[in-house]
């Protein structure tokens, strides 16, 4: 049996606050005392803790409600932690991920790391490492949700230009001046002026390189093919 060395520092949730309110811990470890001694340490710090016995018990009842991490054993029978991680990531999930393992070695906190997690503890845990470490990623998942709404209110935004508008946008933010859209598109200059001022009031940019970042974020110079 793994011990926890008892958290000193952690923050405690004021009254207050609601579970509601709380940014999700989920756990996932095979071991009990693990997941009890980890959902004390968690809740003390005024995160709510969601605790699974394995992976697939954490596929089969895991719902993204808000900003939130995982603390995730990397070796537990059957699906394995490296295994729950290219999952996730694979369909499109960002989680921040804390790994711990009571065998850790440098090839496999390699993996991890490179497959995306925010950190790699091994066992025994230090409590106060790992409440450092669920803090940093629980601010990366506020940082990565806000990153997501923005984009879905841009692709909201994209998706209610006309096909001329598209057209038009994404030729402006390549860097070409009006006469030259004209040119491309086989329209007049005066109507690139006027499609050109539909896409900044829908996609609601203040300025070209508002439009420019926008049209990044939402990968339009790869799917164009211009340059």
């Amino acid at each position: 049996m793994y011990s926890l060395i008892s958290a000193t520092n952690g923050r405690t949730s004021s009254s207050a606050a609601s579970v509601a309110d709380m940014p999700i811990v989920y756990v996932v470890d095979d071991d009990v005392s693990i997941r009890e001694s980890l959902e004390l340490l968690i809740r003390s710090a005024g995160f709510e803790p969601m605790l699974f016995a394995s992976a697939r018990d954490f596929l089969s009842r895991w719902h993204d409600d808000g900003p939130s991490c995982m603390v995730l054993d990397v070796n537990m029978p059957g699906l394995g932690g490296l295994d729950l991680q290219r999952m996730l990531t694979s369909g499109g999930n960002r989680m921040p991920i804390i790994f711990v393992s009571g065998f850790g070695d440098v090839p496999m906190t390699v993996k991890a790391l490179k497959g995306g997690a925010c950190d790699f503890l091994t066992k025994p845990i230090d409590s106060v490492a790992l409440l450092d470490a669920i803090r940093s990623a629980v601010a990366r998942s506020a940082i990565i949700r806000r990153e997501d709404e923005e984009l879905t209110r841009l692709q909201l935004c994209y998706g209610a230009l006309s096909r001329r508008e598209r057209e038009v946008m994404v030729r402006v933010v390549t860097g070409l001046l009006n006469k030259q859209v004209a040119y491309e598109l086989d329209i007049s200059e005066i109507t690139v002026k006027a499609h050109r001022g539909q896409v900044m009031r829908k996609m609601n940019a203040r300025t070209l390189p508002d439009l420019v970042k926008m049209a990044a974020l939402l990968g339009l110079e790869e799917r164009s093919g211009l340059h």
